[in-house]
């Protein structure tokens, strides 16, 4: 499928005309750190990111019903987590190991048996990107997966980082931008932060691009 980009200043990927990969048998959706404290009501949330939901919801059905891999981080922190303000950290605290601000969003609908990566466990040490200290990056070789379908919170965080570091690993990684938000909005929020993605070789698709048409969802 082909994305025509019109050349633009503020336009990321906008000097070519880029075929967007379409999910197949080596792809996987892969959504990063849908938990309740980043939820609006949560420790860390990001503003209104629970209008995401449904959508996100279509994603995982696609992938599932297809039979295609889906995956999912989570912040799995332990209370004493080196991030935390409390012990001197950026972060209030969140995601505690086995807390509900941990959990899933209970309105996401998470396909049984799905593989689930958790990330910051060490207290010693944070971890934004979803490869950083885990072992998503030999689940996806064990699933011979080469295309990795990315969505989740927050776009110019974990999502940012997990997307880069998948593209330094030789994969080909699809951000779905209509399924992520941001944390913080600035006037450049839409474009300094995506251009990096397209930069280091991301595609930024949406769900149309993907050929999910609009009745399934």
């Amino acid at each position: 499928m082909k994305l025509s980009k019109q050349a633009s200043s503020s336009d990321p990927q906008n000097t070519q005309t880029l075929t967007i990969p379409q999910p197949d048998e080596h792809s996987a959706l892969l959504l990063v750190d849908l938990q309740n404290d980043f939820f609006p009501g949560g420790a860390l949330a990001v503003p209104e990111a629970d209008v995401l939901i449904p959508l996100i919801n279509t994603y995982i059905k696609h992938f599932s019903r297809q039979g295609f891999a889906i995956l999912a981080t989570r912040d799995w922190h332990p209370a004493n987590h080196t991030s935390f303000t409390e012990q001197q950290g950026p972060w209030p605290v969140h995601c505690v190991q086995g807390s509900r601000g941990a959990q899933f969003h209970s309105d996401l609908v998470m396909p049984p048996g799905m593989m689930v990566i958790s990330k910051g466990t060490d207290p010693r040490k944070d971890a934004r990107s979803g490869f950083d200290g885990t072992s998503l990056a030999d689940r996806l070789e064990d699933l011979h997966v080469q295309t990795l379908f990315v969505l989740g919170l927050a776009t110019e965080d974990c999502v940012k980082q997990t997307v880069l570091d998948g593209c330094q690993r030789g994969l080909r990684v699809v951000l779905l931008t209509d399924a992520t938000k941001w944390a913080n909005r600035t006037p450049d929020h839409s474009s300094k932060p995506l251009q990096e993605l397209a930069d280091a070789g991301a595609f930024l698709a949406n769900i149309s691009d993907i050929g999910i048409i609009a009745s399934t969802f």
